[in-house]
């Protein structure tokens, strides 16, 4: 038997990490399928980029009742996330809870946890992708049953912003709302920004897969499409001082 040879505390350095030029959170809903899904591929190749999620508890149902339910529960769910490491960046990944508690609330909660990150929503990122397309006329898709629609419109209407084109899926079960197919997103976002009165289309929900098809629709209509999931990995990055073009994932990430 050969002998074991200790060489003891071996020399080492430290670099930056795998977060070198930035360290992003998210903190997904427990039912989400898709956010960590999308974000992997827009992040690959970013070198030094990276980001860290914690889950939050949701019920699966999606009611103006369980949306607002997650409010108590953010700043745990932030808590988690690289306690002492700096994060850049910060995101809620969940469209109609913020509508719910709206977007001061859900900043408090994550600040609470973790006051250095800049944090965003995903509709605070929608907001600031609409800001640099200029657009103010949109089309907006959504998975969500009638009363979670009423607080969508309201709310992007209460900021200034109109929206000629509303279409739904309507499903209420998270679950389900993530299987809706690509092909019937695409097809649903393209009928509705081709009305002649839209500047911009956004699909809102995280559990929609809307980043790999985005650039694919807006070749279709001639105009701007995002998503919660692409807005919010948009904005992130941005607010993280990460300025990288990625055309292949559309407009937005090419401003």
């Amino acid at each position: 038997m050969d002998q074991l040879i200790d060489l003891g505390g071996m020399p080492h350095e430290l670099d930056a990490g795998a977060g070198g030029r930035a360290r992003i959170g998210l903190i997904v809903l427990a039912t989400d399928q898709t956010i960590e899904h999308e974000w992997r591929q827009i992040f690959h190749g970013l070198d030094g980029v990276a980001f860290y999620q914690s889950r939050i508890w949701n019920d699966v149902r999606i009611t103006p009742e369980t949306l607002s339910q997650m409010e108590g529960r953010l700043a745990d769910s932030a808590a988690v996330i690289m306690p002492g490491l700096p994060l850049a960046a910060l995101a809620f990944g969940c469209t109609s809870a913020t509508m719910v508690i709206g977007e001061e609330g859900v900043f408090a909660k994550l600040r609470e946890a973790r006051p250095e990150p800049k944090p965003t929503p995903p509709i605070t990122a929608a907001f600031a992708a609409f800001r640099a397309f200029g657009a103010r006329r949109l089309a907006v898709l959504t998975p969500y049953r009638a009363d979670v629609n009423a607080r969508v419109r309201t709310f992007i209407e209460g900021r200034g912003y109109e929206i000629p084109a509303f279409g739904t899926f309507d499903e209420e079960d998270d679950l389900r709302a993530a299987r809706i197919s690509t092909r019937s997103i695409r097809d649903a976002a393209i009928e509705l920004g081709r009305d002649p009165r839209v500047e911009a289309v956004f699909v809102a929900c995280t559990s929609l897969r809307v980043a790999e098809i985005a650039a694919e629709i807006e070749q279709v209509v001639g105009k701007p499409v995002t998503s919660s999931n692409h807005a919010m990995a948009w904005h992130v990055l941005r607010l993280a001082g990460i300025a990288d073009r990625l055309p292949q994932w559309g407009r937005l990430f090419s401003i």
